[in-house]
């Protein structure tokens, strides 16, 4: 049996020569102006993925190359579908550049864990919840549930056979999009920052509002208050994959209700 070194022994008894400590290792994190610098590439990645498939499509039709051209397609609900799906893999290899320039884990920094089942029910009844007081101010204000142009997106992309194809990029891509950047990557740098988690949570919802402007005001208030419910979730099970499912339930529920059972 092999002995401790004596003279390591005794200068650990030694005042004057105390043992080695190991300090802890400093995360790998962008902070508050890194992840948001990085959060900016992120978005104008998962723009130009978007709009690369829509030039793409133009190209495919032959059509000229100008904004009436990419107009009309990009209102095309298969184009449309197309472009949210190559947002995706154009948000991965962004934010997978972003965490590799800090050697971290892809799968830590994201919090990529599966949740446990009654965190998933958790997060599944406060979030249907929410939406049936959102959906009770809006029946009791006269507010249609749906903004109207993404009632006429989905029945129309049903009418022309492009269903699947819509319901794969709204329950699909983009939820698992805008999750990595908003409750992935915005929040693990920024919970780490002077924010801490609640500013984290709240500036994130902000930012993943803003990407909704296509919205008025008060489907964006509807967008924050879920945003704010995915960040304490994500906060709560430290899972991404928890915000992610979340997100494509809730888009999958619309989804499904305003293209086959009416606006």
């Amino acid at each position: 049996m092999s002995l401790p070194n004596e003279s390591l022994l005794m200068d650990s008894l030694n005042p004057d020569h105390p043992p080695l400590t190991v300090t802890p290792a400093t995360p790998r994190l962008w902070m508050f102006w890194g992840t948001a610098l990085w959060g900016l590439f992120v978005f104008v990645a998962m723009f130009v993925g978007q709009i690369g498939a829509v030039v793409l499509l133009v190209v495919q039709r032959g059509l000229p190359m100008d904004f009436a051209s990419l107009q009309a397609v990009g209102q095309d609900p298969q184009a449309l579908a197309l472009s949210v799906i190559m947002g995706l893999p154009a948000t991965l290899l962004a934010v997978w550049l972003a965490i590799a320039i800090k050697k971290a884990s892809f799968v830590d920094y994201l919090a990529l864990h599966w949740p446990s089942w009654k965190q998933l029910l958790f997060g599944a009844v406060g979030l249907i919840l929410l939406v049936l007081v959102w959906e009770t101010m809006s029946r009791a204000l006269g507010r249609e549930a749906t903004p109207g142009f993404m009632t006429d997106l989905l029945k129309s992309g049903r009418d022309k056979g492009a269903a699947l194809l819509l319901l794969f990029a709204f329950s699909v891509a983009a939820p698992m999009s805008e999750e990595i950047l908003a409750r992935g990557f915005l929040y693990r740098g920024w919970s780490a920052s002077f924010l801490r988690v609640p500013g984290a949570i709240l500036l994130s919802s902000l930012v993943w509002t803003v990407v909704h402007l296509q919205y008025d005001m008060y489907f964006l208030a509807e967008v924050f208050t879920i945003g704010l419910w995915f960040g304490y979730m994500r906060y709560r099970a430290n899972s991404l994959w928890l915000t992610i499912v979340l997100h494509a339930l809730n888009n999958l529920t619309a989804v499904v209700l305003t293209m086959w059972l009416g606006s």
